[in-house]
């Protein structure tokens, strides 16, 4: 398969998850999601995760759909949400807190590793 092919899988499929996981946010993971929300965030968790759910698609959805020209930029933009969300990650871990199956420090410290791969994720494939 050529790079950019793969490129563009990679993309589409960064896409489609942010809009399930946007979609997770509003509907059957609102509760999980509400366990990442630092206590430090000026809002409600519940309206921190509806606002983010909803940035979260529109999000996915512009990685799949918007034109080539742009990809690059929105890659960015997705990169810097997956930078702006890792405090959420680092508090579920810090503050033990249990949601999406990291039930134990050893996973919840091992999901905090997984951030950086999606922020190279998102700036590879978009990439031009």
């Amino acid at each position: 398969m050529r790079e950019e092919n793969i490129k563009t899988v990679a993309r589409l499929l960064l896409g489609a998850g942010l809009i399930t996981a946007g979609i997770g946010h509003l509907t059957f993971a609102r509760k999980a999601f509400q366990a990442q929300v630092p206590d430090w965030v000026p809002l409600k968790k519940d309206d921190t995760v509806v606002y983010s759910g909803l940035v979260e698609i529109a999000l996915g959805t512009a990685l799949v759909l918007a034109p080539k020209k742009h990809e690059q930029t929105i890659g960015k933009i997705a990169a810097g949400l997956f930078v702006g969300v890792f405090p959420g990650n680092v508090s579920q871990f810090t503050h033990k807190r249990s949601a999406f199956g990291l039930n134990t420090n050893k996973k919840r410290l091992m999901r905090l590793f997984f951030q950086p791969v999606l922020v190279y994720w998102a700036l590879k494939s978009t990439n031009n």
